[in-house]
């Protein structure tokens, strides 16, 4: 993980839960997501409201297996009606945030990541998942997305880039077989990582070494583009080389919470 304490993750989901539900307040719930295609504000909060509550139960349960009860669908069908959602939405999230404070530093519970513990790995998910989703309904609004730097500190960003590319990368199967590399590397001095896809696997490292394409820029536009959230000129990314790899990673790049 990268550098960045349980609390301080905490406190990015306290701050990102509570601007998530004022930004779908704001949009309106039938507003459309620009990053989630086929989606509405009411299907995002839907969908966070479900995550919040099966995290929760994982710590709060101290479950040994990771659970998978409901299919996407399902989610975004059940819950409360649209006058309740919101305020169901803000309630869990309440009870996430109790949860993670209150658990004590050696709960055992399954998790689907390297961390240094349960309670860190559930605190840094859960942090990072509402963040991006919270830009998800800032961005339904009638402004349109706003600028990743203004909406994410440069350190909570690069652990954000370091969760999606050690983290989830490896496990993302569309990526595998390719013959090329993809480097990564902040220029606010936030860290360095390096992507090459194999026959069998996808391997990741912390590393600054040289990549068939280069992606520099801020850790927040980074961080937010890697999340397939915007382009690399809007995030205020230069790319260097072969810029036809940032298409193979914005269509394989699938992220699965198991």
């Amino acid at each position: 993980m990268g550098g960045v304490e349980i609390e301080e993750y905490v406190a990015a989901l306290d701050r990102d839960g509570v601007l998530l539900a004022d930004a779908a307040e704001d949009s309106g719930l039938t507003a459309s997501v620009p990053a989630c295609p086929g989606w509405q504000v009411r299907d995002l909060v839907r969908h966070q409201a479900y995550v919040h509550h099966w995290a929760a139960r994982h710590v709060r349960d101290q479950l040994p297996e990771i659970i998978d009860e409901a299919t996407e669908a399902d989610v975004l069908a059940g819950g409360p009606p649209d006058a309740e959602l919101i305020a169901a939405y803000r309630a869990g999230h309440a009870a996430l945030l109790s949860t993670l404070r209150g658990a004590a530093p050696g709960t055992a519970c399954a998790t689907f990541m390297p961390a240094p513990s349960p309670v860190a790995f559930w605190a840094r998910r859960q942090a990072h998942e509402t963040a991006i989703h919270r830009y998800d309904a800032q961005s339904a609004g009638s402004a349109g997305p706003p600028d990743p730097a203004g909406e994410f500190a440069a350190d909570f960003a690069a652990d954000g880039v370091d969760e999606v590319i050690m983290g989830f990368t490896p496990r993302m199967r569309r990526l595998r077989g390719g013959t090329w590399s993809l480097a990564v590397r902040p220029a606010d001095d936030q860290g360095r990582w390096h992507v090459r896809p194999g026959p069998g696997k996808t391997e990741v490292s912390r590393a600054d070494a040289a990549a068939d394409c280069v992606l520099s820029g801020p850790a927040a536009g980074l961080y937010v583009f890697l999340w397939n959230r915007c382009t690399a000129r809007d995030a205020g990314i230069e790319v260097t080389g072969d810029a036809s790899i940032l298409a193979t990673w914005n269509s394989s790049a699938c992220v699965k919470w198991s």
